[in-house]
């Protein structure tokens, strides 16, 4: 098996820098200090290069003292000579030597891709060239095109997605973004042709076949976040009955000690009304280590309130949230989540919402824990004014890779019935499919779900579980990425191309994210007391934003972008919400428009607390020990 390499830093010189114990400059060279050199045709942005692996350091051109640099690590170019390059960790001055050029890559910004999970889609393929590439996407059978060229072995694609997850929070791995083009079909499929990198380490021989199909050991887990406010406690008892049918039906079968529940309660801020007792309560942890009937005594506790909340929407993210901080749910290979409501969710800015975050960020918690979130929205009649605004939140919060609609369940007039059902019947297809996944028997399962439903239930839960299958997988048999040195990609499903196959992040240290995380704070602190015009709010937004997108170590120092919008952009292939924004275009949105977009990124700041207090996200790279240089590559649309 091939191991990727364990990278340095693809920023300027944090590894290479801290490693040697130098100090890296923040502000500008003094007079007289060298800087980098700058791009052709460009007045600020430097030049800068990825180390190929094998390559060396040395203290002249063509001398003999050559060390090993890590491949991947990132330079900036200060000098070129006879085919050599002089580099270092930084554009302000400091250098390191001299290597090859030839034995590195030219590289323009800091964005990354990430495969999504491979359920429902087909391989991304790598190109050996950009031209075979775009000829399938021209081709007037593009899916046609992409399986002849699959199957051909005729050297066009030099390298194939693994089958199972490539999961880059355990098995970190880089595929740097070095140019792109946008190519548009006569189908008006606008896909981007993407040039990328990647390296192995070393080889090492192929790992022996298992003993057993690792999948034997596949575990699932479904933690139910149920609205306990004054009108649910039908529901309640409807959750625990479903519950409590379907282990009288598992029984003694083997499935039995593959599966377990979990309930978590929320209902809404207690400030104003401490007779709500809880924002949120969890009753009861999927514990293996417990019989599969004890969880029934700890769910019969959980109560509807006894007083109403104030107005109509709830906190439901909040039971989420908790679902995901207290419930350990790194021993699952399934992970499921089902939310019952009759309400919309505090989202931020709303100030009695006690997670701050909105409902892309939860969803984006909820992705990175790789758990799928079902919801089941009452439409109950007192709620008719809040449906419309609920089912919208819901619906982006439940979408899920590979899933042809979102994973959301509404029941019309809130009738307990049909929610006892569709409760049965997603619960009855997610033990099915564990069950398949796991070859551990079943027995009948009598849980049938209304005329319309079973199909979208059973295939959505399929979808579901193929995924989690791979994310499994992928975790247990430590998948990696491919064996790729240079080629071409594109980032969409050739097969389907409203399927996305890589995810676009941004690389940035704990540092760096807390650098961005304190400069946006104190942009939104200014905006909200007046001491800002709104051309100023909207130009330091969008300098953070392009910083971390094109140089995160000029964070720091926003009004150093100032009038250099248009280089920043120039050939960035992906471009955040702010990004695309003109100042006109901030202008227009006048003090109403302007305040939601502040909101939107109070609520990102949230996240970026959140990304920085999970440990598992974040990878230390090389030999590295300080916190602050470890790496995570952020989505692009948590950027500003």
């Amino acid at each position: 098996m091939i191991r990727f390499l364990c990278l340095l830093l693809l920023l300027p010189g944090i590894a290479l820098a801290q490693g040697r114990g130098l100090r890296i400059p923040d502000a500008p060279p003094p007079a007289g200090q060298r800087s980098a050199l700058i791009m052709d045709g460009k007045q600020t942005l430097t030049q800068k290069v990825l180390v190929r692996p094998g390559a060396t350091l040395h203290s002249s051109p063509d001398a003999p003292d050559g060390r090993p640099v890590p491949g991947f690590t990132l330079f900036h170019v200060y000098a070129r000579q006879n085919g050599w390059i002089e580099v270092g960790p930084d554009a302000q001055g400091a250098t390191l030597g001299w290597m090859k050029e030839d034995r590195t890559v030219a590289w323009r910004q800091t964005m990354v891709l990430a495969f999504t999970n491979p359920a429902g889609r087909e391989r991304t393929m790598f190109f050996g060239g950009r031209d075979p590439l775009r000829r399938i996407i021209l081709s007037a059978n593009m899916p046609a095109a992409a399986d002849a060229a699959r199957a051909a072995n005729d050297g066009r694609v030099v390298a194939l997605e693994p089958e199972t997850f490539v999961d880059i929070s355990r098995n970190f791995y880089l595929l740097p973004v070095l140019s792109a083009d946008e190519v548009e079909n006569e189908r008006g499929n606008r896909m981007r042709l993407l040039e990328v990198a990647s390296a192995p380490a070393e080889r090492h021989a192929a790992p022996a076949a298992p003993a057993r199909d690792p999948l034997a050991d596949f575990r699932g887990a479904l933690v139910f976040v149920v609205d306990t406010t004054l009108s649910m406690q039908p529901y309640l008892d409807r959750t625990r009955d479903a519950i409590r049918n379907v282990m009288a039906r598992v029984g003694e079968t083997p499935l039995r000690d593959r599966f377990r529940f979990g309930l978590v309660a929320f209902r809404d801020a207690t400030d104003n009304n401490p007779a709500l007792e809880y924002v949120t309560r969890v009753y009861a942890r999927p514990d293996f280590g417990a019989p599969v009937a004890a969880v029934l005594p700890q769910i019969a506790a959980a109560r509807a309130a006894s007083e109403s909340n104030e107005g109509f929407d709830e906190d439901s993210l909040a039971g989420i949230k908790a679902a995901l901080d207290e419930v350990d749910w790194s021993s699952f290979g399934g992970r499921f989540l089902i939310m019952v409501t009759d309400a919309g969710a505090r989202v931020a800015p709303d100030p009695r919402g006690a997670t701050g975050l909105s409902i892309s960020g939860i969803r984006d918690l909820l992705k990175q824990a790789q758990i799928a979130p079902f919801v089941l929205h009452l439409l109950t009649p007192e709620g008719r004014n809040d449906h419309a605004r609920a089912r919208a939140q819901y619906s982006e919060l439940t979408r899920f890779d590979g899933a042809s609609a979102p994973l959301y369940y509404p029941i019309p007039g809130g009738e307990v019935a049909a929610f006892g059902t569709t409760v049965e019947q997603i619960t009855e297809a997610l033990l099915r499919q564990v069950a398949a996944l796991t070859g551990a028997p079943l027995g009948q399962l009598r849980g049938e779900a209304p005329a319309a439903a079973p199909s979208q239930v059973a295939q959505q839960v399929e979808v579901v579980a193929a995924a989690m299958r791979l994310s499994y997988l992928g975790r247990a048999q430590e998948t990696q990425a491919p064996d790729i040195i240079r080629s071409f990609t594109t980032d969409r499903d050739l097969n389907n191309p409203d399927r996305a196959n890589l995810d676009v992040r941004v690389l940035l240290t704990r540092d760096q994210l807390s650098d961005l995380q304190a400069a946006l704070r104190l942009v939104v602190e200014q905006a909200n007391a007046g001491r800002l015009a709104p051309q100023t709010v909207f130009a330091n937004i969008r300098n953070a934003a392009l910083a971390a997108a094109r140089d995160p170590r000029r964070i720091g120092g926003l009004e150093r972008l100032g009038g250099a919008f248009g280089e920043y952009l120039d050939g960035l292939p992906y471009r955040s919400q702010v990004m695309e924004l003109t100042e006109q275009d901030w202008l227009d949105l006048q003090p109403g428009g302007q305040r939601e977009l502040l909101n939107a990124l109070e609520a990102k700041l949230r996240l970026y607390a959140e990304y920085a207090r999970t440990p598992g996200l974040w990878v230390q790279l090389g030999s590295g020990t300080q916190p602050g240089a470890a790496v995570f590559p952020v989505p692009l649309d948590s950027l500003p």
